[in-house]
């Protein structure tokens, strides 16, 4: 029964992790397939036109309480967090605003012991701790520097993720996972709107590569993605499924090897390592985790 257990654990938690290895190519797919300099036009085409095209096809409507509950999780899931994201990612380094939002798992940690009264053991910690080590040797550079409020906004980003990541798990939606996530995603988006086409200018001119790549990050990077995110966090603890979303970081390191031709140092390899074993510790089922 164990075992069995354990099978499943595990075999939902690989199926979990395809989401954030997904996220992990959106570097590569932004630097070599879409417009420059349109951080934020990008955010909103990813989610925006992919939440609606859902909720035409699905035709499921939120009822009661739900309607201001999908508009929280995705003004914290998505919107919010996207716009977070950019700031952080505009005044700092990419390294810097990376190995912040590392410190998610160890908000998720302590949120979850207030909303859901969940305990953790000391691996529990550790791991969250080891993977914001991890990250930092992984993609940190010694030329990083550092901005207050670009590290307020990479900080604020990770609360705010982790925030929705506890709630997602405390309210169990009635709807079917495709509409619940199409509902989050057209929240968010409308957030993000006014901000794309206040700050940035239009994009005047789209190649057939643009078109694609803006596919890419709609249709896998970010409809099939999240529903895979949300269908893990209903299985899974949330600290797992947090500390499943720093393979987004090493995922992104090995295509740059991979695609660009960027070279790793022994401190990123040590980094990647220890990264991958926060991983495995946080889905340790807690009675092997004491």
């Amino acid at each position: 029964m164990h075992q069995d257990q354990s099978r499943h654990t595990l075999r939902t938690s690989l199926i979990t992790a395809i989401a954030p290895c997904i996220w992990g190519s959106t570097y590569v797919v932004t630097t070599q397939m879409l417009p420059p300099n349109h951080p934020l036009t990008a955010a909103l085409l990813r989610v925006l036109p992919i939440g609606v095209l859902m909720a035409l096809a699905l035709r499921t409507l939120p009822k009661g309480e739900w309607w201001w509950r999908l508009l929280f999780l995705g003004l914290l899931n998505i919107g919010v967090f996207q716009a977070l994201l950019f700031i952080a990612a505009y005044r700092l380094p990419g390294g810097v605003a990376a190995t912040v939002i590392a410190t998610q798992p160890l908000a998720v940690i302590c949120l979850s012991r207030v909303l859901l009264q969940a305990k953790h053991s000391r691996l529990a910690w550790a791991a969250a701790g080891t993977g914001v080590i991890g990250v930092a040797l992984l993609v940190l550079t010694p030329a990083a520097r550092l901005d207050a409020i670009g590290v307020a906004a990479a900080f604020a980003g990770a609360g705010c993720m982790a925030l929705g990541t506890v709630l997602t798990k405390r309210w169990t939606s009635p709807m079917p996972l495709a509409a619940y996530t199409a509902w989050q995603l057209v929240f968010g988006g409308l957030f993000l709107l006014p901000f794309a086409l206040l700050f940035e200018e239009p994009i005047t001119h789209l190649t057939a590569m643009n078109v694609m790549g803006y596919a890419y990050l709609g249709i896998f990077g970010t409809g099939i993605t999240y529903m895979i995110f949300f269908w893990g966090i209903r299985r899974l603890q949330p600290s797992a499924v947090s500390l499943l979303g720093l393979l987004s970081p090493v995922m992104a390191t090995l295509l740059g090897f991979l695609v660009l031709g960027q070279r790793l140092t022994p401190l990123q390899l040590l980094g990647g390592g220890l990264v991958l074993w926060s991983i495995w510790a946080g889905q340790q089922p807690a009675s092997e985790r004491r």
